[in-house]
């Protein structure tokens, strides 16, 4: 944690969680949409040591470091955080009706234990706001990924026809796009997850992927976001869909319904999706069970209770070949991003 991040935490912390990220965001904007705002970024955040370079999914990341889904779910900050030194950003969760989420308050921080539990239920203001946004110029060599989900009024029966809408929206904006099967906080979402739902979805995805591919002479891959609440036979279904179904690679993982990380501690009762240093063990052995069991076959995405340039590392040595961040910013500042490429970050040994 730099010292300006010391000093001013507290005060943000003062804030609620929502109001210190909307103010967090409108920064963002501000600095990414102006020429002197996007160099004095980068003057002040730009690391020493850039890359490794990482090939993955058919696309160059110039470095393993990327920015979670639900930190920019409109859209609205991502030029001003490809300052930060990120090597690929994912926005969204993006749904193809703009919706409220859940009631506040919705977004807690439990500081001991340096992490967040949130039960935001996908709010954002739709396929044709975030699309609008993504069409501002690109800064040079960032990978933009989307992370796509279904409305909640959407009967699970139905998911797919939202999923199928989003990619023909997002692949032609977007390098990747991300399918979220498993945030804790839409109503029956996870079931999606299992095997004849998750090949009921991924089947048209894929014939689209397809189609797409032959018209456009690029194929945009297909990510599967995961649960970290599965249990081994549900991973293993879940994992055969993917394979099956030809998806490019996994994200492991969303936030954990879990409390067993953060017992006793305050606002550990409410419901809602676990993230930050609590679930980094929990996300590595996942890690490790998905390599393992896929045989290194399929390219996976660490993420979650990534704190400091060690546990980036510990992601990488477990097989992943990205890492994302969210959480720990909160905690240990944009700086973050810095310090974990000029500690020097090793590929998969």
């Amino acid at each position: 944690m730099t010292k300006a991040y010391r000093i001013v935490r507290p005060l943000i912390f003062r804030l609620t969680p929502e109001q210190a990220h909307a103010g967090t965001i409108a920064l963002l904007r501000l600095g990414g949409s102006l020429g002197m705002g996007r160099w004095l970024l980068r003057a002040w955040f730009r690391p020493r040591a850039e890359g490794p370079a990482v090939q993955a999914f058919g696309l160059t990341f110039p470095n393993p470091l990327g920015m979670a889904a639900g930190y920019d779910k409109d859209g609205l900050g991502w030029r001003g955080l490809a300052c930060l030194g990120f090597g690929h950003i994912e926005v969204g969760t993006v749904t193809p009706k703009a919706q409220p989420g859940n009631p506040l308050p919705r977004i807690f921080r439990l500081v001991q234990q340096e992490a967040v539990i949130n039960r935001m239920g996908f709010p954002n203001r739709g396929a044709d706001f975030l699309a609008a946004r993504l069409r501002a110029p690109r800064p040079r060599g960032l990978v933009l990924g989307v992370n796509i989900g279904k409305n909640k009024a959407t009967p699970l029966e139905e998911a797919a026809g939202d999923y199928l809408s989003l990619f023909d929206t997002f692949a032609p904006l977007s390098d990747y796009l991300a399918v979220n099967i498993s945030s804790p906080n839409t109503p029956d979402l996870r079931k999606l997850q299992s095997r004849h739902a998750l090949e009921d979805l991924l089947a048209p995805l894929a014939v689209r992927r397809a189609a797409f591919a032959q018209t456009h002479g690029r194929s945009v891959p297909l990510l599967v976001k995961l649960a970290p609440d599965l249990t081994d036979g549900e991973l293993d279904e879940a994992l055969d869909a993917v394979i099956r179904y030809g998806m490019d690679g996994v994200i492991i993982h969303n936030t954990t319904v879990r409390r067993d990380l953060v017992a006793g501690a305050p606002k550990a009762g409410e419901t809602g999706g676990l993230s930050g240093k609590p679930i980094n063990a929990l996300n590595t052995a996942m890690l490790r069970k998905v390599v393992a069991r896929t045989g290194g076959r399929l390219p996976v995405v660490a993420s979650g209770g990534v704190m400091t340039p060690a546990d980036a590392q510990e992601k990488l040595d477990a097989g992943a070949v990205l890492v994302q961040l969210y959480t720990g910013l909160i905690y240990e500042g944009p700086g973050l991003v810095r310090d974990i490429l000029n500690a020097g970050l090793r590929g998969e040994s």
